[in-house]
């Protein structure tokens, strides 16, 4: 896959629903997601199974009530960033927040190696 198909499947599957399911099309085995700040499990997972644990964290403590995908952004031919905006809801908690972040993937060899997310602390 060009990086363009990549980063519109991506954006895509973020607003279908479909971020499971488009890890394993789109993400190489040895990627690594970085965050911006430790929200309890380290800043950096680095593995495909380990971004899939992140992605089961997510689903397990929050529902999102609304979101909103901007993008893709391309950026040369190895890199492009998506920005998100949602309102997400703790299940433990039921405090609603609002969240904005910027997300940037690099790409190499038709897959994504690398994310980094950028947010207000």
């Amino acid at each position: 896959m060009t990086l363009k198909e990549i980063a519109d499947e991506l954006v895509a599957g973020c607003r279908d629903g479909r971020e499971v399911e488009n890890l394993g099309r789109l993400y190489a085995e040895d990627a690594v997601s970085v965050e911006a700040a430790d929200t309890g499990m380290g800043r950096e997972t680095a593995g495909l199974d380990g971004i899939r644990g992140k992605h089961a964290w997510w689903d397990a403590n929050f529902t999102v009530r609304d979101a909103r995908v901007e993008g893709p952004f391309l950026h040369g031919d190895d890199r492009f960033a998506v920005v998100f905006e949602m309102n997400a809801e703790n299940k433990e908690t039921g405090k609603i927040d609002h969240m904005s972040e910027v997300a940037v993937y690099h790409v190499a060899d038709g897959r994504i190696v690398r994310e980094e997310f950028f947010y207000t602390m």
